[in-house]
């Protein structure tokens, strides 16, 4: 359980920061949380009980000072509602106007900088109670001696590596893995949600570039079969039989 402080003056969001403006230096660190953020979007269209965000400070009462936050590069809470009371978006997650819900997932990109992902923010991310941390490292993962995707489960306080990808998370619903896309004319590996059968959700995009190649399929099909026709037509009258009355 997450503790509380009475003691503490504790601030409201308007008077917090909602990042601490660093820089990425990995295009993947925004790209793949928003990716996810946006696929997600689609996949609960009609639920209001979840919040993602990417790249926002989370400040919570566990660490030396509330006032300092620790920033994710995404991160999904469940049982929150997707904005704020009176229809107000977050300039950050707040864990005390939040009902001290903590995260239940958190994805880290590592990037060149060194940025503890496989230390001090997973110490962080433990004592907040994150059940799920996910690691993606496609670059730099002989680096560290680690995999390019580590899915990490807290238990008993401590984050315990998981095994398979498509990775399940039953808890929320969701399945975690990589796999290729197509998005903007790029291919490129990114992290996409999957089902409990192990199939990924796919994007409004790709679901309509799939619609569109299987008309295509029926139309060369089906201009094929006209093809076949015709020349069996020819053939027919080639050898004296009147086509017309077939």
């Amino acid at each position: 359980m997450v503790k509380f402080d009475s003691k503490l003056n504790l601030p409201r969001s308007e008077e917090l920061p909602c990042s601490d403006d660093a820089p990425v230096d990995n295009e993947n660190q925004n790209f793949i949380p928003n990716f996810l953020l946006f696929l997600l979007e689609f996949i609960w269209a009609d639920r209001q009980d979840w919040f993602f965000a990417v790249d926002m400070g989370v400040y919570h009462t566990t660490g030396a000072n509330h006032l300092i936050p620790v920033i994710p590069d995404g991160f999904l809470s469940l049982g929150v509602s997707r904005r704020k009371p009176g229809n107000v978006s977050r300039n950050s997650y707040v864990m005390w106007e939040e009902d001290y819900i903590p995260p239940i997932f958190v994805l880290e990109t590592v990037s060149q900088t060194p940025g503890g992902e496989y230390s001090s923010k997973m110490a962080i991310y433990a004592n907040l109670e994150v059940l799920y941390y996910v690691i993606y490292n496609p670059e730099y993962w002989k680096r560290y001696k680690h995999q390019p995707f580590e899915a990490y489960k807290l238990v008993d306080g401590q984050y315990q590596l998981q095994k398979g990808e498509p990775f399940w998370m039953a808890e929320i619903g969701l399945g975690i893995g990589r796999a290729t896309s197509w998005s903007g004319g790029l291919e490129r590996e990114v992290l996409y949600w999957y089902n409990e059968q192990g199939n990924r959700y796919f994007t409004p995009e790709e679901l309509a570039e799939q619609e569109r190649q299987k008309a295509e399929q029926e139309r060369l099909r089906a201009e094929t079969a006209e093809q076949q026709l015709e020349a069996l037509l020819a053939k027919l009258k080639a050898s004296g039989i009147d086509t017309d009355s077939i």
